[in-house]
């Protein structure tokens, strides 16, 4: 009993302290290392079992798969200037109005998010708007906000929006019919909050005038087909989506294809876009589903059964808010992906738990609002920033999200009670 109590508190200790140590990131060291190294030393102390952590590493097949069909798609846009061109198509649209360019840019962000994943906002459209807004010769900060909480508040658009989607509801993930009638309502109730939150807490910034530069971004022949691409990915995906099959593959597959179709004008693409891909994220994605599955073997699965099983006992909507805003913080606490991993771990073992399900996938997507590394796309968000020597403090993040993701998942669970 004392060997297995000791047994059991290794795996939180090593798996709790991996976790908070990608939040913190002490002495700047990568998301991804601290998580590889969690997952490598629960395997290597045999504290999971080398079968164990191999099948948990073979769950996440069709999340890696979906993650480097966006990541194609995102960095092959970006090398051949798509969305630097619409980012400008939205600055002289905007009419000299920083308010309409915020909500040119939202919309984009709307847009990508729900066609392409909130990932590829989070990796592309951020420089891609830090550039828009630096030819506009405006406060970045709101519009690069609104970047990073778009990210999450639309990614339940469609099943396509965000890889969480594809963990909390594994091989029972709805087909793109029955998502729509779920999820369409309680999407817009979040986007309309997060926009209503930032625009309001951002309207002295968003009075200025813009600048309109002289110059205008011209979207070349490889370009044009970079976007030919992107909207036959996202098409492939809709079908794939409409048919009820795993996203995964036709994501992939998709994207090569659209790096394909560049490569016969540009053949450098195949170089710049495997280059610049953060190919970090597959290894911290493997290594969150060790940590998950050594977790439950500890107990984790336990305790979140229990909690289904009382949010059970109450009525519909009170269940719903306990569920959504209950994962809301914890992915806060441990990052998105992880709780969604455990939390369709436990709906799986909980079939008459079902119910709770479409309110736990809502605060799995909006609930990392709140933090800076809530969520995979909010970690690379920051990274893009890095990237482009933006710094944007936990504080700063927070001081809207505390406002934003409250009032958008009220609205959305309510919305999904209502329409259920």
């Amino acid at each position: 009993m004392h060997l297995f109590r000791s047994h059991v508190f290794l795996i939180w200790l090593i798996s709790l302290t991996s976790i908070l140590c990608m939040l913190l990131r002490p002495w700047r060291i990568a998301e991804a290392v601290w998580i590889a190294a969690g997952a490598f030393l629960l395997a290597a102390a045999r504290l999971i079992p080398m079968r164990g952590a191999v099948g948990a590493i073979g769950k996440g097949t069709n999340v890696y798969l979906f993650l480097i069909g966006m990541m194609l798609l995102a960095e092959l846009a970006r090398h051949e200037g798509v969305f630097d061109w619409v980012a400008d198509v939205a600055v002289r649209h905007a009419d000299s109005s920083a308010s309409r360019l915020f909500l040119l840019i939202y919309l984009t962000g709307v847009a990508v998010t729900a066609l392409l994943s909130n990932d590829a906002t989070a990796v592309v459209l951020t420089p891609a708007v830090l550039a828009a807004v630096r030819r506009a010769r405006v406060e970045p900060k709101p519009y690069l906000l609104a970047c990073a909480l778009i990210a999450n508040a639309a990614s339940f658009v469609l099943p396509i929006s965000n890889p969480a989607n594809l963990v909390v509801y594994g091989k029972h993930l709805p087909a793109l019919g029955p998502w729509l009638r779920l999820f369409l309502f309680p999407s817009i109730a979040a986007i309309l909050a997060t926009y209503a939150c930032l625009h309001g807490l951002s309207h002295k910034t968003l009075r200025a005038e813009i600048h309109r530069p002289a110059d205008q971004v011209q979207l070349s022949s490889q370009g044009r087909l970079a976007l030919i691409g992107l909207v036959l990915a996202a098409a492939a995906l809709l079908v794939a989506s409409g048919c009820g099959l795993d996203l995964g593959a036709p994501a992939c597959v998709a994207a090569l294809v659209a790096v394909v179709l560049v490569g016969f004008r540009d053949r450098r693409i195949f170089l710049k876009v495997a280059k610049d891909v953060s190919w970090s994220i597959l290894p911290l994605v493997a290594g969150l589903f060790i940590l998950v599955e050594a977790l439950n073997q500890a107990g984790l699965l336990t305790i979140s059964a229990y909690a289904l099983r009382v949010l059970q006992r109450g009525s519909k909507l009170s269940g719903d808010f306990g569920a959504s805003f209950g994962v809301a913080i914890l992915a806060n606490v441990m990052n998105n992906l992880p709780v969604g991993l455990a939390s369709g771990d436990a709906l799986a073992q909980n079939p008459a738990a079902q119910r709770l399900a479409h309110a736990v996938l809502i605060g799995v997507d909006i609930g990392p609002n709140l933090s800076v590394t809530g969520s995979l796309a909010t970690i690379l968000w920051l990274i893009a920033l890095r990237r482009e020597n933006v710094e944007m403090t936990p504080g700063q993040f927070f001081r809207v999200g505390v406002i934003a993701m409250p009032a958008a998942l009220c609205l959305s669970v309510l919305a999904l009670r209502v329409l259920s």
